[in-house]
């Protein structure tokens, strides 16, 4: 009985011992985070584009680059500038958004020049949010929220939404296509084990370019994959290195209109 009882505090201290696997490390990567996002009801003037690089595992933190001319202009030749106001953080405070115009990103960081160009989509409107109770996968009860909107008519339209609570550390992504629905209303669910009433969920639906939903799908493919396999830095954006094509940059530009709700869990 002796030898068992230390049996299984030898295991349960053994469980305890920290593993830091020899992870292969890639070369440095640019990331450059650029989404303009124009929320409905609002001006729009206000974005913001954030430029890091990539780190190994176990770093613990993000390197920011600091430094950087950013800009971007639209097919008009106006030209929005985009200030540093804290390390890897640029912003912009005059940025006109209009649907349909393109837009072209322009970056000078560490001594490369990076491009990317991109048009404004359009977003159909949340029209109301449903919540009901469901059976979950072990049959237990759980809240799920569903959400509408009207599909336009005549034109493919790709959706990328996310969901934020503080049930979640990060937020919860969905993409979503017309292919069988167009022109008309899209319903679209979303639910969690750890959802309950009171908590506040914000739902973000944008429009985007067929090729961002594209991009964006690689990647929620890859992020649901082995956590310990290797990172979706293969996964290529539309940024380009005009100074060395070889050193590409990791990211997406990309403009998107959005409807931003907050619907609290009854």
């Amino acid at each position: 009985m002796a030898l068992i009882s230390f049996l299984f505090v030898f295991s349960f201290v053994s469980c305890e011992d920290v593993v830091n696997l020899d992870l292969e490390t890639g070369e440095t990567k640019l990331v450059i985070d650029a989404e303009i996002i124009w929320k409905k009801g609002t001006a729009g003037n206000e974005q913001t584009i954030k430029i890091s690089k990539t780190a190994s595992y176990y770093s613990g933190s993000t390197p920011k680059v600091s430094g950087a001319q950013v800009r971007v202009e639209n097919s008009n030749g106006d030209v929005f500038t985009f200030n540093e106001t804290e390390a890897g953080v640029y912003k912009c405070t005059n940025f006109v958004p209009v649907i349909d115009m393109d837009y072209k990103l322009f970056i000078n960081a560490e001594g490369q020049t990076y491009t990317a160009a991109e048009k404004l989509t359009s977003a159909a409107p949340i029209n109301k949010i449903e919540q009901k109770i469901v059976p979950d996968f072990g049959g237990e009860d759980t809240i799920e929220l569903t959400f509408y909107y009207s599909d336009p008519a005549d034109e493919k339209n790709y959706y990328v939404t996310d969901y934020q609570s503080e049930f979640l550390i990060y937020p919860e992504y969905e993409i979503t296509d017309d292919e069988f629905y167009n022109g008309n209303e899209i319903s679209t669910r979303y639910s969690h084990e750890d959802m309950k009433a009171g908590n506040t969920v914000i739902i973000t639906h944008r429009g985007v370019s067929k090729n961002f939903f594209n991009y964006w799908k690689l990647i929620l493919e890859a992020s649901s994959s082995n956590p310990f396999s290797v990172p979706p830095g293969n996964i290529r954006g539309n940024i380009v290195n005009n100074s060395d094509a070889s050193n590409y940059a990791l990211g997406y530009f990309r403009l998107c209109e959005a409807d931003v709700k907050s619907y609290v869990v009854q």
